[in-house]
């Protein structure tokens, strides 16, 4: 994870803004949440660069837990310590948390309905093409990734053939291959 990022970029201004921002965030995320994090943090709040949120995300991903809301954990202590960590939580959950258990209730008593079924499917799809759009546009960051893009891709491709092809267990693919790509770039960063 990167240090405190420079006085003069973009930052919270207050625990109330990073509260705000990441409920915000969290009721945008219906399914494909890494598109609208990126877009947010990344592009219209500069919170973060491309570099620094994959970075981040990647520490997310490792974390026992939700990525995203590692991921407010992880920017709410960088900016305001212990009580920024835990209102970037707070704002992950509080208020969607709320939805959730409304929809769920609304839900109960259409659920054997077909529009809603296939309203379901359809929105599984837009997920997929939100994390696939994401993946997409953050390639051009892994050029200064210390594995270089060569290596990127082929660990890529490796992770992909392990859990769709293969079909081996997340746990299995992530400290696996993980091991291998701490190990390359380990090596890297020492030389």
């Amino acid at each position: 994870m990167s240090d405190l990022p420079p006085d003069n970029r973009p930052r919270p201004e207050s625990l109330t803004d990073l509260f705000v921002s990441f409920t915000l965030l969290a009721l945008q995320g219906f399914g494909g949440v890494l598109a609208v994090v990126q877009r947010e943090l990344v592009d219209n709040k500069r919170w973060l660069t491309r570099e620094e949120f994959i970075e981040d995300w990647s520490v997310a991903q490792i974390m026992p837990g939700p990525n995203v809301i590692n991921l407010a954990l992880i920017i709410g202590s960088r900016y305001f310590g212990l009580k920024g960590a835990v209102v970037g939580f707070a704002g992950m959950l509080v208020v969607p948390l709320a939805l959730v258990l409304t929809l769920g209730l609304i839900y109960t008593q259409f659920a054997e309905h077909p529009g809603v079924a296939g309203a379901l499917r359809g929105m599984g799809a837009v997920a997929a093409g939100l994390i696939l759009a994401t993946g997409i546009k953050l390639i051009s960051a892994l050029q200064t990734n210390v594995l270089g893009g060569r290596w990127c891709v082929v660990l890529g491709l490796a992770c992909l053939v392990g859990i769709v092809v293969l079909r081996l267990p997340l746990a299995y693919v992530l400290f696996g291959l993980g091991g291998v790509a701490f190990t390359l770039a380990y090596k890297r960063l020492k030389a």
